[in-house]
């Protein structure tokens, strides 16, 4: 008897959770933020709630515990095997995802909780901001309309950074970059001191196709995160925090935006949705959204900001 085509199944490489079944993960952990600790990290128009933190981030909280844990131990046994003391190596986590999808209130979240454990109180974040090029050079380079797209960063800088912290260096600096100047601010840095975890943030972070010498940034990466929503969903957020921005940042003079103060209500709605679709979306489109799949967890958000599914990669 000749057995007949095997049929197509398709195989994921993630375990899903839906919000209910993720919340139940959490086991025990205490929660150790208050309402005003957790206003305190939230970013423009992000509404996050001591229950969302319950749900979503404690879980997440302690499954990076338990692997920044086993991390240690490797560490130590392979210490032991060559018979002597192996530098502090600080556990890596990236997270990406789109401009306006939440990954700096994500990333501030994480890191207090992640410090509130006692075996790696020192958690430092530092955003890849800081590695874009100068304003000068970008303007040199026709690039302002191309901030944040893979073209406008010093990923051979980056992934110096990358190295060294992840050689256990004793002494890092992450340049520093300003958003009200939107330029990296020159002689100002993030000082890294062989921390217990370093949480890199950024657009970038997942990319493939800008590495030097055959390396990338999520080389240097123990674990990886991916805040994804709906592109309406975004497109709002981004619209709602610019005009946010408008009536506070913006009316800053010395705020790079500062030409947009003026703007009625409608013309501000208009001018954030063009710089939506013609910039931000692209950069979606062709850079960020790609990598989606090279995380080792997903955090899907509804358009309350609230994360509604959790797909967690199969080890």
């Amino acid at each position: 008897m000749t057995a007949g085509p095997v049929p197509d199944v398709e195989v994921s490489r993630f375990v899903e959770f839906g919000r209910d079944q993720w919340a139940g993960l959490r086991a025990s952990t205490p929660l150790p933020l208050s309402e005003e600790q957790l206003s305190a990290l939230q970013g423009l128009n992000e509404r996050v709630s001591l229950d969302e933190v319950t749900d979503i981030y404690l879980p997440l909280s302690r499954l990076l515990n338990l692997y920044v844990a086993a991390t240690q131990t490797l560490h130590d046994a392979t210490a032991t095997f060559l018979g002597s003391a192996a530098p502090r190596v600080p556990y890596v986590i990236g997270l990406g995802g789109s401009v306006a999808v939440g990954k700096s209130t994500t990333s501030r979240i994480l890191q207090a909780l992640l410090a509130r454990w006692p075996t790696h109180p020192k958690v430092d974040l530092i955003t890849t901001d800081g590695f874009l090029l100068p304003r000068r050079v970008l303007e040199s380079r026709g690039l302002m309309n191309r901030k944040g797209f893979p073209q406008s960063y010093d990923v051979r800088r980056l992934l110096r950074f990358m190295a060294d912290v992840k050689s256990g260096a004793p002494d890092v600096l992450a340049p520093v970059y300003s958003h009200l100047a939107y330029d990296v601010v020159e002689g100002e840095f993030h000082r890294i001191q062989q921390p217990d975890i370093v949480i890199v943030e950024g657009l970038n972070v997942l990319q493939t196709g800008t590495g030097a010498a055959g390396k990338f940034v999520s080389d240097f990466f123990d674990f990886s995160i991916y805040v994804d929503a709906r592109e309406e969903d975004i497109e709002q957020w981004y619209v709602e925090r610019f005009l946010t921005l408008r009536e506070t940042v913006f009316q800053n003079p010395s705020s790079y935006f500062h030409r947009y103060a003026g703007l009625t209500p409608d013309e501000a709605v208009a001018t954030a949705r063009r710089l939506w679709q013609t910039i931000n979306l692209v950069n979606l489109r062709q850079n960020v959204l790609p990598t989606r799949e090279r995380a080792h967890l997903i955090l899907e958000k509804g358009g309350d900001h609230s994360v509604r599914r959790v797909r967690l990669r199969k080890l």
